[in-house]
């Protein structure tokens, strides 16, 4: 399957799914879709193979049915550290089924004493502390300039979305906050951390940029989803430790079922994005 992005949502067939989901650390895998409706998809693109082979999969809510396309950003076996995943194709895989929003669940390290590991925040800023990274799909422009509006690059009407299906499901949510994304595949120095509080930052991860800006530019409104992991290098707070990567992976595990309860609480008003 293959396509060339022009810069306007989604591809020119048919589509294959409605609603995108990009899975984190921990995050490997869809449950709860209908029995029998379940099927992989080989995608390539312009830009190479994207990370995994796509997992389509039909879910039911009430009279609701809705097709999901969901990638594990990191590989199915976590292969990819975040410096090395291939997020141009991850996105296009996505554009080229046809999906009219993008939900991207991610671990995130807190750097605010009122920030729980455990709970959730969805993301109304990012600032890139990255390098090095493919992150536009407009290498050139021979067919005219192309500069993205970024100044909001989480999709509010997503992110009400988000926020009302957390609260239905009785999850601890956060609304808004600002992602400070590093390159990783290190954490941050405490001098680090002292300076992304001190600039007034919420939560740290390695992965959500070029991921939004790239789904700018393919024109697929998205959403970032924060599951609050850790402390970061450590908070002024009771048993608060500096991170570690055994200490992420266990806490996302531990509330990798409530994830699921949100996504699936947030699929009929997704449903409002779709054609």
């Amino acid at each position: 399957m293959t396509d060339t992005l022009h810069g306007h949502p989604p591809s020119a067939g048919p589509p294959t799914a409605d609603i995108g989901v990009f899975g984190g650390s921990g995050f490997y895998a869809l449950t709860g879709a209908d029995p029998g409706d379940v099927h992989t998809v080989e995608v390539t693109t312009t830009w190479g193979a994207p990370s995994a082979p796509v997992t389509i999969a039909t879910f039911t809510t009430g009279d609701t049915s809705v097709r999901v396309a969901f990638l594990p950003r990191h590989g199915t076996h976590h292969e990819f550290p975040p410096h090395r995943i291939n997020y141009r194709a991850n996105v296009d895989a996505m554009r080229q089924l046809g999906v009219r929003v993008l939900v991207s669940p991610f671990a995130a390290g807190s750097l605010r004493p009122e920030v729980k590991p455990g709970e959730f925040v969805v993301v109304d800023q990012l600032v890139d502390r990255s390098h090095g990274r493919a992150d536009t799909f407009y290498d050139d422009f021979k067919e005219g300039p192309r500069h993205l509006p970024f100044a909001d690059p989480y999709h509010p009407g997503v992110r009400r979305i988000l926020l009302d299906a957390a609260r239905t499901a009785g999850i601890t949510i956060h609304d808004g906050g600002t992602v400070v994304v590093i390159n990783g595949p290190r954490f941050s120095t405490r001098a680090e951390s002292r300076w992304h509080r001190a600039a007034g930052w919420d939560v740290v991860n390695m992965t959500q940029y070029p991921e939004a800006a790239l789904a700018g530019e393919a024109g697929i409104p998205f959403g970032g989803i924060a599951l609050v992991t850790d402390d970061d290098t450590g908070l002024e707070r009771a048993g608060s430790e500096p991170v570690t990567q055994e200490a992420v992976f266990a806490v996302f595990e531990q509330n990798l079922h409530r994830l699921r309860e949100l996504l699936a609480a947030a699929l009929p008003g997704l449903t409002r994005f779709v054609a």
